[in-house]
């Protein structure tokens, strides 16, 4: 499976490379702004995003509303900007930054138990 991790802190998108891995993810893209999530979805769609809100430069929340027009993809935020992600984007799950594993592992599989 593949996933797109939109994140502009490299440790943050490795640490949520490895929950991924570990859900059972084998491939990657990473994104750190809005234009480099929108290339990498057309060049090969996600079977999840992962996102942060804020990015450098750009929006992850407007990255993700770009992506998912004509496909919809499970979307998982995490991000320190929860009331901002949850009031534009309330159909996603969101979580908050600093996170635990545990919560991402658990938000994955129910996300992907879905599709």
């Amino acid at each position: 499976m593949h996933a797109l991790i939109i994140e502009d802190e490299d440790l943050i998108a490795i640490a949520i490379e490895e929950v991924l891995r570990e859900c059972g993810f084998t491939s990657f893209h990473f994104a750190v702004s809005f234009d480099e999530a929108v290339a990498a979805a057309r060049e090969r769609c996600p079977q999840l995003i992962t996102a942060d809100v804020e990015l450098r430069p750009g929006s992850g929340i407007d990255a993700v509303q770009t992506i998912c027009t004509d496909n919809p993809i499970p979307v998982i935020f995490i991000t320190g900007r929860v009331d901002a992600a949850r009031s534009r984007m309330p159909q996603h799950p969101v979580m908050s930054k600093p996170f635990r594993i545990s919560d991402v592992e658990s938000a994955v599989r129910q996300i992907m138990s879905q599709q």
